[in-house]
């Protein structure tokens, strides 16, 4: 079986109730806006787009798959994001530590009811 077939995740699509909520939502994540119309808006993140869309059936309603985005600080984006009103639920904490590096997550809610969350690698 050939593996080769996938290079690399293109986009994420994240299902939103409220569009323009959603896009003050991820500006102010610092996410930069590629482009938007009435009911998508495409966000580069590093390389990789996040498509924020308006479902087109019920079916695709439901909150999304988990986004990490990989932070430098977890303690330092925890507390800005906090102080600017974002929904985490729970604080940073170790998930992981493999030799010298520890793995460190909080998840958030977006302005749609999605979870994701920050991560941080951190060498100890």
């Amino acid at each position: 079986m050939n593996t080769n077939f996938i290079q690399k995740i293109n986009q994420i699509g994240v299902p939103v109730k409220d569009i323009d909520r959603a896009i003050t939502f991820y500006k102010e994540l610092g996410l930069p806006l590629l482009f938007s119309t009435d009911t998508m808006a495409f966000f580069d993140c590093n390389g990789t787009r996040i498509l924020l869309s308006l479902p087109e059936k019920d079916e695709y309603s439901q909150s999304s798959s988990v986004i990490y985005f990989q932070v430098a600080n977890i303690k330092e984006t925890f507390e800005q994001f906090t102080n600017n009103g974002v929904d985490f639920i729970g604080e940073p904490h170790v998930v992981a530590k493999i030799g010298g590096v520890e793995t460190w997550m909080t998840f958030f809610k977006d302005t749609e009811g999605n979870t994701h969350a920050f991560i941080s690698e951190v060498e100890v």
